[in-house]
C-alpha cells in the first residue's frame, strides 16, 4: 500500500523498514536459539544428575522437546511482533 504523504509503500512493503524489520526478528530468533540451547543443557545437565548417565536418545529427545519448545515460542512471539511493528497490521484493516 502506497502511504499518502511520501508515496512510498508503508509497512513490509517500504524496503528499508522490511529490511529493519526482518533484520529484528533474525536477531531475536538468534537470541531465541541460544536460549534454547542453555535451557536444553540445563536439562540435561539436571537429568544426568538425577538419574546418572543419559543415553544419547534421551540427549536428542530433550534437545528437540526443550529446545524446539523454545525456538517456536520465540519464532511465533518474532512473527507477531515483526506484523504489529511494521504496520502490517493496520494495512489489513485500512480499506481503499
Amino acid at each position: 500500500m502506497i502511504h499518502p504523504m511520501n508515496h512510498r509503500p508503508a509497512g513490509l512493503g517500504d524496503p528499508d523498514q522490511a529490511n529493519h524489520a526482518w533484520t529484528r526478528f533474525r536477531n531475536l530468533l538468534a537470541w531465541m536459539t541460544m536460549a534454547g540451547m542453555l535451557c536444553a543443557a540445563a536439562v540435561i545437565a539436571v537429568m544426568a544428575h538425577i538419574q546418572g548417565p543419559l543415553h544419547l536418545v534421551t540427549m536428542f529427545a530433550v534437545i528437540g522437546g526443550v529446545g524446539g519448545s523454545v525456538m517456536l515460542a520465540g519464532a511465533l512471539m518474532g512473527l507477531a511482533f515483526l506484523s504489529s511493528g511494521s504496520g502490517h497490521d493496520e494495512d489489513v484493516e485500512r480499506i481503499d
